[in-house]
């Protein structure tokens, strides 16, 4: 029997929500999962490492890398380019390992266009008001981007239902436990839907 093909698990929400919190802590929990690093053209903030964070691109190289067709899916967010290189999730996923996209929400309809099979998790705030405090008080950014990340925030929560799962990050906890479950159950699924 042939080793299985890995999954790809994707997680979207709006910017601040705690994506990377939630996946910091999946890592400790779930073996056998890889997480793809991108590419961006965003500063580098504090403490982030190439390769490991992100791969950090000048705009020109982002844009070769673009007109290459070296990504699974790219997008523009607040001014800054930011792209899952396919060589990284290809590797992973022929030697049957899954890997996990976290990634922006045009990214993750890209996604679900070129990879029909990929688990999509949305991950939402409780409240509007609570994602507010926590883009504030993380202070990565100015208030002009927490502005536009905000504005970029409403728009996204329209698109749920575009995704299999939705977890709400209200418990850090419980949200880590909810998104681990969906990927456990996942890997136990014989079938596959398939969807228009």
């Amino acid at each position: 029997m042939a080793s299985p093909k890995g999954k790809v698990f994707v997680l979207t929400g709006p910017s601040g929500v705690g994506k990377g919190t939630i996946v910091e802590r999946l890592f400790k929990k779930v073996n056998n999962i890889y997480l793809s690093v991108s590419a961006t053209t965003r500063e580098k903030r504090e403490g982030e490492k190439e390769g490991i964070n992100y791969f950090f691109k000048s705009k020109e190289e982002f844009k070769k890398m673009v007109d290459d067709n070296e990504f699974l899916e790219w997008a523009e967010f607040a001014g800054d380019f930011y792209g899952t290189p396919k060589f990284y999730v290809n590797n992973y996923l022929s030697c049957g390992k899954d890997v996990l996209l976290e990634i922006e929400l045009q990214g993750a309809k890209q996604i679900k266009q070129k990879c029909p099979d990929a688990i999509l998790i949305f991950l939402a705030p409780p409240t509007f008001e609570a994602l507010e405090e926590r883009l504030i008080k993380r202070q990565t950014e100015s208030v002009e981007k927490v502005k536009v990340r905000l504005k970029k925030a409403k728009e996204e929560m329209k698109e749920i239902k575009l995704f299999h799962y939705l977890v709400i990050n209200d418990k850090l906890d419980e949200a880590v436990e909810n998104v681990i479950s969906i990927i456990l159950s996942e890997r136990c699924r014989i079938k596959q839907e398939t969807q228009n």
